[in-house]
């Protein structure tokens, strides 16, 4: 029906999305390098789940939120600059409230900016600590990208990926990033053998480590759709507010976005 005259009209917002329009820069986009709590908040992820679910999951409309009791709330920290987490939504999103709104979380292009900061900090002291792996990782390739990645495999030894050419066609990982924990490696190995084939050559060395950097760090970052524990979601938010350049991704998107209140109140027409 009309709206009455006079009546404000929720249609009108310029907030309202258009129909089939999606958020802009949040296309879907893998334990990494969380210090202290948060390391061991993700070392646990898995063999617990002690996430809080509203009502029954479905396809479509998934989120795990925190009780509503404000004591049993682990971390209340909405007095920190991206406050304190309260849901996960569809998997993906974290929300958060501060002490004067609320801030949507992308988790995974959040920690994918942790992690690269991570390696170029650990890349500027010296190198990446290794992980040997027990059973080297054999992956095919195409000749060419053997060529490529053997080509660089100094360059790539240095994030703590030392690979070497097997036989036609393949390549071996003996050792892969500490910072990454577990990975897929041929997943990573053959992501990095296709960006070395679209660098130029030409490309100062910083800046051909730095996109060695950001590859790596997108497969060692979390992924959307994993459900995240409420203590690993506040050990994102309060790394996130330590990590330089938090404000968006490797690739340009932003990690998060901020409502304030008294805009969320506008939206409703309450003001």
């Amino acid at each position: 029906s009309e709206p009455r005259p006079g009546s404000w009209d929720w249609r009108g917002s310029p907030a309202r999305p258009a129909a089939g329009a999606a958020p802009d820069g949040f296309a879907e986009p893998a334990p990494d390098g969380f210090a202290d709590v948060a390391q061991a908040a993700f070392d646990r992820l898995g063999q617990s789940q002690a996430a809080f679910d509203v009502g029954p999951p479905s396809a479509d409309a998934r989120a795990t939120a925190f009780p509503a009791d404000d004591a049993e709330r682990p971390g209340d920290t909405t007095e920190q600059p991206l406050g304190a987490a309260r849901a996960q939504l569809h998997e993906t999103y974290i929300v958060a409230q501060t002490r004067d709104g609320i801030v949507i979380v992308d988790q995974h292009a959040a920690h994918e900016r942790i992690v690269y900061e991570r390696m170029k900090a650990a890349l500027a002291e010296g190198g990446i600590a290794r992980q040997l792996l027990l059973i080297p990782a054999v992956v095919d390739l195409d000749d060419a990208d053997v060529d490529r990645l053997v080509a660089r495999a100094d360059d790539l030894a240095q994030f703590g990926l030392v690979l070497e050419a097997f036989g036609p066609g393949a390549v071996a990982v003996r050792e892969t990033p500490g910072l990454l924990g577990r990975l897929d490696v041929g997943a990573l190995v053959r992501d990095l053998a296709e960006h070395l084939a679209e660098w130029d050559d030409q490309l100062p060395l910083e800046r051909r480590l730095l996109h060695v950097a950001a590859t790596m760090a997108c497969h060692g970052s979390i992924r959307a759709g994993r459900r995240l524990k409420p203590e690993e979601m506040n050990a994102l938010l309060r790394e996130m507010e330590t990590t330089p350049n938090a404000g968006q991704c490797n690739h340009g998107r932003p990690t998060y976005v901020e409502l304030k209140l008294a805009d969320i109140e506008r939206l409703f027409g309450r003001k």
